[in-house]
């Protein structure tokens, strides 16, 4: 049985790994029936359809997130990092690898040596004379992977490489998806900004409105007086949007990995709204997460070790390592390097621990137990990702209703303000009720577009939940990752 073993190197002892099943409910709860009025603003169809590549962001035909996106690869910091950890794993497979193969070593030395004349009779003509010994040792060594410990560690460290790529891959998305969000937050904030330019000019017309009123004798000096504090509130407000703005622009800098001063973003008020999305089945979010597929490998990686930790349990069987099994020795340096100057030893071995104390027990309990932490943590994955999806999906429909609602105020705010600004003009009102109508009015409007910029946000964020168009196809192979370039 061990010489079949030896010979065919087929005997693998612990667990055959097989995914361990993680439940997914056959709808997400949040879709719209296909006949609610919202149903048109969602897909059911593959996510390659409206984001293939993985160019996500390109689903919002805006050309300067396009070329903000594209510098995440290029040039994020931390990318090159996790892009070289990935490359360092990959190297890992290798040196696992070359564990199935002899290791050989050589160390020549010439050393010249003395015996003492005091040792022996003195009929001995060899006493006190020096010689020069010539030696050119190979060491050889070499395990046979008779109980598949060896293919267990090359799996492992293939299966950590798939880890470590799958995990790349999660940090770009979310990179990808901070930079979308802070690119519609400045766009957010380009909007209320725009708002409040325009609010500006509406109250300096108010403000002559109320000058000229005074000065005709039909207004008081408060009106005026009020007119003035509404505009200058008002321009304080707009010259505060010019940090946010800054911040926002500083950070989509750092994260496409340049300083902020090179880059400046145009100035451009938020219009568009959300476009459909092709959220798939929740049976498909199992291989579009690559955070998911992270922690599948992760599981995978934590079962070969329990193999390995069950493979100590058997002797090891390999070549002798004696300090020169083989080798050319002469105490002449001309017949150094001559056929009759070989000398050999070789042989098998056998090596088996009888006592350890427990300790390879244990080994293999650690193991089971942190295989068993890695499945919960896949599912607990799992669900997190179905959540996410379900969070987004409630907050755009909730955000959409609400943008109906919004709007209907914004309208009703402006006919109160016009309302009021007639009656006002006709001496009817105090110009109070006018400045009532306009806060209102303002505070409608900054809601409408908050509520506009939430939506593109949870848009992005729905987008990254569902994979970004990533899917396990993706990932790397394990001979992909034994090649270790």
């Amino acid at each position: 049985m061990t010489a079949a073993c030896l010979l065919l190197s087929s005997c693998m002892v612990g667990p055959k790994y097989s995914k361990p099943p993680a439940s997914a409910p056959p709808a997400y709860k949040e879709m719209p029936p296909d006949n609610s009025p919202q149903a048109s603003e969602w897909k059911t169809a593959q996510p390659s359809d409206a984001m293939g590549r993985g160019k996500w962001w390109e689903i919002y035909n805006d050309p300067e997130l396009n070329n903000l996106e594209e510098e995440i690869s290029l040039s994020n910091q931390n990318i090159k990092m996790m892009e070289a950890q990935f490359r360092e794993a990959k190297f890992a497979v290798r040196i696992a690898h070359s564990a199935l193969y002899p290791s050989v070593a050589v160390a020549p030395t010439i050393v010249n040596s003395r015996t003492s004349s005091n040792l022996g009779n003195s009929n001995n003509t060899n006493l006190g004379t020096i010689t020069t010994t010539y030696d050119l040792p190979l060491s050889v060594s070499w395990e046979a992977d008779a109980w598949g410990s060896i293919r267990r560690s090359i799996t492992s460290s293939a299966a950590a490489a798939q880890l470590s790529d799958a995990q790349l891959e999660n940090a770009r998305l979310s990179y990808q998806g901070e930079l979308a969000e802070d690119y519609f937050e400045l766009r957010g904030t380009d909007g209320e900004k725009e708002l409040l330019e325009t609010t500006v000019k509406s109250y300096e017309e108010y403000l002559k409105l109320t000058q000229d009123r005074f000065n005709s004798g039909v207004a008081s000096g408060s009106d005026v007086a009020q007119a003035q504090t509404q505009l200058e509130t008002t321009r304080a407000q707009l010259i505060d949007y010019e940090v946010a703005r800054a911040q926002y622009e500083h950070a989509i800098a750092v994260l496409a990995g340049k300083a902020p001063s090179e880059v400046s973003i145009s100035y451009s008020p938020i219009k568009i709204t959300p476009p459909p999305v092709p959220v798939g089945l929740p049976s498909q979010l199992l291989e579009r997460r690559p955070d998911i597929a992270a922690a599948e490998r992760q599981m995978a990686e934590a079962n070969e070790q329990i193999g390995i930790a069950k493979a100590a349990y058997y002797p090891l069987i390999g070549l002798t390592t004696s300090n020169a099994p083989f080798g050319l020795e002469s105490t002449s340096f001309v017949h150094w390097l001559t056929w009759p100057s070989r000398f050999w030893s070789v042989g098998p071995g056998l090596s088996e621990t009888i006592y350890d104390a427990g300790k390879r027990r244990a080994t293999l309990n650690q193991s089971v137990a942190a295989y068993d932490a890695t499945v919960a943590n896949y599912r607990q994955t799992v669900l997190t990702a179905f959540q996410a999806v379900e969070d987004n999906l409630a907050a755009l429909r909730v955000l959409e209703n609400e943008a109906k609602a919004e709007d209907v105020a914004v309208q009703a705010a402006q006919n109160a303000l016009d309302i009021s600004t007639y009656q006002y003009k006709a001496g009817t009102v105090n110009y109070l009720t006018v400045i009532t109508e306009q806060a209102i009015l303002l505070s409608d409007q900054v809601q409408a577009l908050s509520i506009l910029t939430r939506r593109m946000s949870s848009s992005v964020l729905l987008i990254e939940a569902l994979g970004g168009g990533w899917d396990t196809s993706k990932l790397p192979t394990i001979k992909e990752v034994s090649n270790g370039r």
